[in-house]
């Protein structure tokens, strides 16, 4: 059929596709998801791509299209043809009773004659129509839809998140990232739409990925205690990376150099929670650049520790890299947020925010910033976050965060956090966290609380992230996931279905470089 509207040129095309899936739901177990994090699995998986598609002159009217080929996103589609002149490459994805997802397919040019893409998007047990739709450099389109009929998912999230308040922001054409909904027997990656419709579902081996980060038009996540993974944009697993002896943790982030560093576990030391270490992404080589005991000796021998139990003495929540190779870390623990200077070459440390009456009679005092203003230090904090500020002075920066309020210390049963008025001391009967936000100025060595308002009460876990005019906030415990505006009003809420005890961690990333241009 063929229409002229204008100077569009519209095709539609209806095709049934039967493509086979990468596992199947009745096929899951750890086992079967191990097996894609290998590179056997993942080259035949390239191989038998590459033989199905052949030498076929593939078109928008004719493209080759295979459902999941590399077994890494169970709502996605492998998508190939060539247009006559250059164009770039939108698609829609449709399903009854679910808003549309609509998305620009990410090409390494805008404009472009051969075009290889991930769609993702699909609805599970529905029939999904999907249009793609080529938009040329003078305006002209064409447009090509097909039907394609998705099994079940291979876990058991809610397609579609209950909206329990407010309503529908606009955050971009990115995607809630739902990182530590654990359970027993699989764990994913879920991402949801602006919609609360879940697009993408990513099988991991075990534990869970802490946070997504690309370059390169390449996906760094964690897929299990000990193992790093690379996905390219296709889907395709390049690197698997193992750790060794040392087990991943609460977070990473890319160096200057594009290396990843890492929050660790040393399996063979008596403690946990309380190293740093790099990965090398080209050579795969893992090193050690900072184990706190070297800097923290004393305060860990005063510590409580039962012979046999895990000594979580520190428990680094949360890591913040700096081009000056220092490191912002969050420690649970403590309450406190340390800066470590020379991370790479020479660790020391910088300072420390944290309550004065924890840190009295330690060796530590004199790397204490001094609160300025009278408000409560924040308690058992999560996803400590550095931001800049044209209109701040050099040496001042932000540091926002989840103040879950949470006042704890397995180790330092000596401390009394009831202290500290205001904050919440358990887990069940805990009222309030909050988002903090401080202004930290390193030329003073001060802080001081800039912005503050509440948020579900969760002891554990959970995140907080700016974008824009917007703060996304995961309640982790609370199983809540809420968009605030800058003052603290609450714009939309969605909750979730908990497979355990909690939704470790909730970020928005825009995928652009990777899924989206």
């Amino acid at each position: 059929m063929k229409k002229r509207l204008g100077n569009i040129l519209i095709f539609v095309l209806i095709i049934g596709l039967t493509i086979g899936y990468g596992i199947y739901k009745d096929d899951q177990s750890r086992v079967t998801v191990n097996k894609i994090y290998t590179t056997q699995f993942q080259e035949q998986a390239l191989s038998d791509l590459e033989n199905e598609k052949g030498n076929g002159n593939y078109t928008l009217q004719n493209m080759f299209m295979k459902y999941n080929p590399f077994s890494t996103n169970t709502q996605s589609m492998y998508v190939y043809f060539n247009t006559y002149k250059a164009a770039k490459i939108t698609y829609t994805v449709s399903c009854a009773d679910y808003a549309d997802f609509t998305a620009t397919a990410y090409q390494a040019k805008e404009y472009q004659k051969e075009h290889e893409f991930q769609l993702i998007g699909l609805i599970p047990d529905c029939t999904n129509t999907i249009t793609i739709t080529a938009t040329y450099k003078d305006g002209t389109s064409q447009s090509i839809s097909t039907n394609y009929t998705m099994g079940s998912l291979l876990g058991d999230e809610d397609i579609q998140l209950e909206q329990v308040s407010g309503s529908k922001q606009d955050l971009g054409n990115g995607l809630y990232t739902l990182l530590g909904n654990d359970a027993d027997d699989q764990d994913f990656v879920y991402m949801y739409d602006t919609n609360g419709i879940l697009r993408s579902e990513i099988p991991i081996i075990g534990y869970r990925s802490h946070r997504m980060l690309m370059q390169n038009q390449t996906l760094y996540m964690s897929v299990s205690t000990h193992r790093m993974a690379a996905i390219n944009h296709l889907g395709r697993i390049e690197h698997i990376y193992n750790l060794g002896n040392y087990i991943v943790h609460h977070d990473y982030q890319f160096d200057q150099d594009g290396n990843l560093i890492l929050l660790a576990t040393n399996e063979e030391k008596n403690s946990v929670e309380d190293c740093i270490i790099k990965l090398d992404v080209e050579t795969e080589e893992v090193s050690e650049l900072l184990d706190l005991e070297d800097l923290f000796k004393s305060y860990k021998e005063s510590t409580d520790h039962k012979e046999g139990s895990k000594w979580d003495w520190m428990h680094i929540n949360t890591l913040q890299y700096l081009n000056d190779d220092s490191v912002i870390l969050s420690s649970r623990e403590t309450s406190s947020i340390i800066k470590i200077k020379d991370v790479s070459t020479n660790p020391s440390i910088d300072y420390i925010i944290g309550n004065e009456d924890f840190w009295k009679d330690t060796d530590y005092t004199e790397y204490l910033y001094t609160k300025v203003g009278d408000f409560l230090t924040s308690g058992g904090q999560h996803t400590v976050t550095y931001m800049e500020d044209d209109l701040l002075e050099s040496g001042q920066y932000y540091l926002y965060m989840f103040n879950n309020n949470f006042g704890y210390s397995k180790t330092r049963k000596d401390y009394d956090w009831t202290v500290n008025e205001g904050i919440q001391i358990s887990i069940t009967e805990g009222t309030t966290s909050y988002y903090y936000q401080y202004l930290v100025d390193e030329n003073e060595g001060t802080y001081t609380l800039v912005n503050s308002f509440e948020v579900p009460f969760s002891a554990y876990v959970s995140s907080a992230q700016n974008l824009g005019d917007h703060i996304v906030v995961d309640s982790g415990i609370a199983g809540l996931l809420s968009i605030y505006d800058m003052d603290g009003n609450l714009e939309q809420q969605f909750s979730i279905k908990k497979n355990d005890r909690f939704i470790y961690r909730i970020y928005y990333y825009d995928y652009k470089g990777y899924y989206f241009s």
